[in-house]
């Protein structure tokens, strides 16, 4: 029997649809976050990590999100790449109003369409380099001889060809980052969202890395939104937004205002 009095789950408080201005009628979007806000619980306090951000990025940018330690840069990208539902907000991606799905739903529209970086690697110890790529094309349905054949040029991309056989206790922390990044870029995702993806890179293998995903934005249309506080990659981005306590502070901010951060 249902007891009518047991309480529900809070919903997600929707964020109503602003009349758009002038700059944004017309334009389609590939991430529409309006509203976004995100709460955490320290002891006893409750402390707003995301204050009511509005996030409109359009198909083939590449958009930076800079800002201090602790501003909400990695929660605002949990919250429009489908990871962390916020406590209000409405986010579409590709149309899809994504926090309306069911869980399982969002899990699928993730798998069809992102790819995802993170510093910490996350790849599976018992697996070879062109393992941990091919699991992903694996979920994906993708046969054996696609799997390894897209596995191998996506390595051969991040220039880990020679590594392909190699497992993570065998490659260092640049190597495994580009691992990381090889299985993100192989299924050849839509989105993609980077968390410090060159945290663990040198100079060098951070160009290549960058410039592998500005060339999945301009000839692919995929739409990069990258978290970062390496002000090397302003020079790789078409727009740099800026966020500070939780509050967007520029939505276009000046590349030049990177150009000597090391």
């Amino acid at each position: 029997m249902i007891n009518a009095l047991r309480k529900k789950k809070p919903e997600i408080e929707e964020a109503p649809a602003p009349a758009p201005r002038p700059e944004e009628a017309g334009k389609r979007w590939a991430i529409e976050a309006r509203g976004i806000k995100k709460s955490f619980k320290a002891g006893q306090v409750m402390v707003d990590v995301l204050k009511g951000i509005d996030l409109l990025i359009e198909p083939g940018e590449i958009v930076l999100v800079m800002g201090p330690s602790g501003s909400g840069k990695s929660t605002l990208l949990a919250a429009v790449s489908g990871l962390m539902k916020p406590d209000a907000g409405s986010v579409i991606a590709l149309d899809i109003n994504l926090w309306r799905l069911p869980r399982h739903k969002i899990d699928r529209f993730r798998l069809a369409n992102c790819g995802f970086i993170f510093q910490g690697f996350n790849l599976f110890p018992a697996l070879t380099a062109s393992q941990q790529v091919q699991i992903v094309l694996k979920f994906m349905k993708l046969g054996s001889k696609d799997r390894k054949t897209a596995a191998d040029a996506a390595l051969n991309d991040v220039h880990l060809g020679h590594r392909m056989h190699n497992r993570p206790d065998r490659l260092s922390g640049g190597e495994k980052q580009r691992v990381a990044i090889a299985r993100a870029l192989a299924k050849k995702p839509r989105l993609i969202f980077a968390d410090e993806p060159t945290s663990a890179l040198d100079g060098e293998n951070g160009n290549v890395v960058m410039t592998l995903l500005r060339k999945m934005a301009k000839e692919q249309g995929a739409t990069v939104l990258c978290v970062t506080h390496d002000a090397r990659l302003a020079a790789f981005a078409d727009r740099i937004i800026t966020i500070e306590d939780g509050r967007i502070t520029s939505t276009n901010a000046d590349p030049a205002m990177f150009a000597n951060h090391h």
